[in-house]
């Protein structure tokens, strides 16, 4: 998968979200952005981002995902 793909996955997942998303060799790192993270434990943030990528993961597609998870106010 593309970095532009998963980056639609995340965004057309979450709401009013932002991913960069990175290739670090096998490592996918991503950053969200959203303010539909307002109010979520960082646990809750997480299992967002791993539902929009959910059947990737699971069809082995994407492993070893590194993430950060931001409201807007946490972004700066």
């Amino acid at each position: 998968m593309q970095p532009e793909e998963i980056k639609a996955l995340i965004e057309g997942h979450i709401p009013e979200s932002h991913a960069d998303v990175a290739f670090e060799g096998s490592h996918l790192v991503v950053t969200v952005v959203s303010s539909a993270f307002n109010g979520l434990t960082r646990l809750k943030k997480q299992q967002l981002v791993y539902a929009a990528l959910g059947d990737k993961i699971a069809d082995g597609t994407l492993h070893a995902v590194q993430m950060q998870t931001l409201t807007p106010e946490e972004a700066g």
